[in-house]
């Protein structure tokens, strides 16, 4: 297996944020936000009624969408996103793994795509997962 960029794991517990910094967490498509990190969220500009991309200092992915393969082509967009704005550091939190019900087992493989993207921090569960099989 190889080694856990330290210097890109999320810090779990989030407080505050650098100018640069976007705070990435799990959404419904409604934009309700009004638990766990969505919640939280709209400290830094999450908007209510806008259930995905940028808004202020945070990044929507829908993760109440019913399926992982329905979660895949937000995270495949949030990847190509970030790629774009390398002056941006992307702090994903454990979407999906609360109120959504998923375990990083399930979610964790669909940020493969990150591990080559330096401005994005995963959570250290998902880097377990994806440099398990490595």
């Amino acid at each position: 297996m190889k080694q856990i960029p330290r210097d890109r794991i999320t810090n779990p517990r989030i407080t505050e944020l650098m100018p640069d910094e976007i705070f990435v967490f799990g959404s419904n498509i409604q934009g309700m936000h009004c638990g766990g990190a969505a919640r939280i969220a709209c400290r830094w500009g999450a908007i209510m009624g806008q259930g995905v991309g940028l808004q202020g200092q945070t990044y929507a992915i829908p993760t109440m969408s019913g399926s992982v393969a329905s979660i895949a082509p937000h995270v495949d967009e949030f990847i190509i996103f970030a790629k774009a704005n390398p002056d941006l550091r992307f702090l994903v939190t454990e979407i999906g793994c609360g109120i959504a019900g998923y375990i990083p087992e399930d979610i964790a493989p669909l940020f493969r795509g990150a591990v080559e993207i330096e401005n994005i921090c995963l959570p250290e569960r998902f880097w377990e997962v994806i440099l398990k099989d490595s």
